[in-house]
C-alpha cells in the first residue's frame, strides 16, 4: 500500500495541476457505495491534502473540492438505492460481504437522520448508509439537506490537518516550532486517547477523569503560554499567509456565531425549551455548562490581561485568554452533543461529541484567522469549555445517568439553535465586515 500511495503521489507531485481534479475523484469514490469500503479513500485524501497544501492549491479550494466529491458520493449511493430497493444485495460485493449491508441497514433503522451525520465519521458506514437511505425511500429534499451538512464538516475534518501538514513544511517557520507543535499535538493525543478509552470502558469516574485532564492541560497553557511563543507565532503565520478574499466572508460569517450576544441568546433557548419540556436534569446540565463557562471564561481572562495579537489595523481592547469565542461554541455545542447522545451505545455517544466538535472547532479557528487570537488561547477556550462540561454532567449523574430527552423536544430545540444561528450569522456579516479590519 505504501508503494501504491508513494506512487500516485509522485506523479500528482510531477503534474499538479491533477491534483485538483485527484482530490475530487478520491472524495466522491470515499464516499460512494461499496468502493468507499474497498479504497484506503482517508489516507489517499489526507496524502493529496497534503500535496496541495505545499502551495498548488489554497484551502478553500481544497474543501470545495472534497465537498463536491463527496456529496456527489452520497447522491449516487442514494439513487442506487432507490432505483434497486432490496435488489442491490445482488450487486457484486454485496453479495459476498452482506454484513456490509446488514450492519448500515441496523443503524440506519435504529438512528435515523441522525445516522446520516454521525454515520459519516464511521468509516464502514459512511458509503452505505445514503444507500439504504434511498433502499428506504427516505424523501430526497430531506437527504439531501442532511447530506450537505455532513459534507462540509466531512471535508473539513478529513481535508484540512493534510492541507496545513503540507502548508506547514513548505513555510519558512521560527525555529523550535515544530518541537513545541509536538508538544501541544503530544498533550492533545494523550488526552483524546484517555477520555475514548475511558469512555469505551464505560468506567464509572470516565467523565470526572476527563475535566480533570482538560482542567490541567488548561492550567498548563496559563502557566507555560510564554514558553509556546513559536508555537503561537508559526501557527499565526501559518494560518495568516492563506488569507484570501474568497474565504473572507465565510470566516467572518463563521466567527459571528461565537459572537456573546448570539451564543447568550442560543444558550438561553436551550435552557429555557429544555424547561418548558419539564426536562429539569438536562437543564441543569445545560445551565451549568453554559453559564459555569461564561463565566469563568470572564475571570480568567480579566486575571491573566494577555494582550492580543497586533495583526489587526484597529486591535481589539478587550483581553485574549483564554478565547471567549471559543469557549461558549465548544460549550454549546458540546452540551447539544451530549444530550444528543444520551441512552445511546458509547460510540455513537463519542460520534455525537465530534460532529459536536466541528462547528465549534470552525468558530475557534476563525478567531486565529482574524489575527484576534493566539493558538492557544482558543486552546484553552476549548479546554476550559470541555472541562466544565464534563464536571456539569458528572455532577447532574451523581445519583443516576441522564436519560434521553424525548424525541420532541430535541426536534423542537435543534432547528429554533440552528434558526438562531444562522439568522443572525446573516445579519450580522455586513456588520463585521466592518468591524474586523486586517491587512490586505
Amino acid at each position: 500500500m505504501g508503494q501504491w500511495l508513494d506512487s500516485i503521489t509522485g506523479w500528482l507531485g510531477a503534474n499538479p495541476s491533477w491534483v485538483a481534479v485527484a482530490i475530487f475523484i478520491v472524495a466522491f469514490v470515499e464516499c460512494v457505495a461499496i468502493a468507499g469500503i474497498v479504497v484506503p479513500g482517508t489516507v489517499l485524501m489526507f496524502a493529496i491534502a497534503a500535496l496541495a497544501g505545499s502551495g498548488i492549491l489554497d484551502l478553500s479550494t481544497v474543501l470545495l473540492l472534497g465537498f463536491a466529491g463527496g456529496l456527489l458520493g452520497d447522491l449516487v449511493s442514494y439513487v442506487l438505492g432507490r432505483r434497486f430497493h432490496q435488489n442491490i444485495r445482488q450487486l457484486p460485493g454485496l453479495r459476498s460481504h452482506p454484513e456490509w449491508m446488514s450492519g448500515a441497514e441496523a443503524y440506519f433503522q435504529r438512528y435515523g437522520i441522525a445516522s446520516l451525520l454521525v454515520g459519516r465519521f464511521i468509516g464502514p458506514l459512511r458509503p452505505m448508509l445514503p444507500m439504504i437511505a434511498g433502499m428506504c425511500d427516505m424523501p430526497f429534499p430531506r437527504f439531501l439537506a442532511v447530506s450537505i451538512v455532513a459534507a462540509i464538516g466531512w471535508s473539513i475534518a478529513y481535508l484540512l490537518p493534510g492541507w496545513a501538514a503540507g502548508a506547514a513544511v513548505r513555510l519558512p517557520l521560527p525555529e523550535g516550532f515544530w518541537s513545541e507543535a509536538a508538544v501541544v499535538g503530544a498533550v492533545l493525543a494523550v488526552l483524546a486517547g484517555v477520555s475514548v478509552q475511558s469512555s469505551l470502558r464505560q468506567q464509572r469516574y470516565a467523565t470526572k477523569l476527563i475535566s480533570a485532564l482538560c482542567l490541567a492541560a488548561m492550567v498548563a497553557l496559563f502557566v507555560f503560554w510564554p514558553h509556546l511563543d513559536r508555537f503561537d507565532h508559526g501557527l499565526m503565520t501559518l494560518v495568516q499567509e492563506h488569507r484570501s478574499e474568497a474565504a473572507q466572508n465565510i470566516v467572518l460569517l463563521v466567527t459571528s456565531i461565537g459572537d456573546f450576544k448570539v451564543q447568550f441568546l442560543a444558550a438561553a433557548l436551550v435552557v429555557l425549551v429544555l424547561l418548558v419540556a419539564r426536562q429539569w436534569r438536562h437543564a441543569a446540565f445545560a445551565l451549568a455548562t453554559l453559564l459555569g463557562t461564561a463565566l469563568a471564561n470572564g475571570a480568567l481572562k480579566a486575571f491573566f490581561a494577555r494582550a492580543r495579537p497586533e495583526v489587526l489595523v484597529d486591535p481589539l481592547t478587550s483581553y485574549s485568554m483564554p478565547s471567549g469565542h471559543s469557549s461558549a461554541a465548544f460549550a454549546l455545542f458540546m452540551t447539544l452533543a451530549v444530550l444528543a447522545g444520551r441512552s445511546q451505545p458509547v460510540r455513537l455517544r463519542l460520534a455525537w461529541l465530534v460532529l459536536g466538535g466541528i462547528p465549534a472547532l470552525a468558530i475557534a479557528l476563525s478567531r486565529v484567522y482574524l489575527g484576534v487570537h493566539w493558538p492557544t488561547d482558543i486552546l484553552a477556550g476549548m479546554m476550559l469549555a470541555l472541562s466544565v462540561c464534563a464536571a456539569s454532567l458528572t455532577l447532574v449523574q451523581h445519583r443516576q445517568p441522564l436519560p434521553a430527552m424525548s424525541p420532541r423536544v430535541w426536534w423542537l430545540m435543534v432547528p429554533a439553535v440552528t434558526a438562531l444561528l444562522g439568522g443572525f450569522a446573516v445579519h450580522g456579516l455586513s456588520h463585521a465586515v466592518l468591524r474586523y479590519q486586517y491587512l490586505q
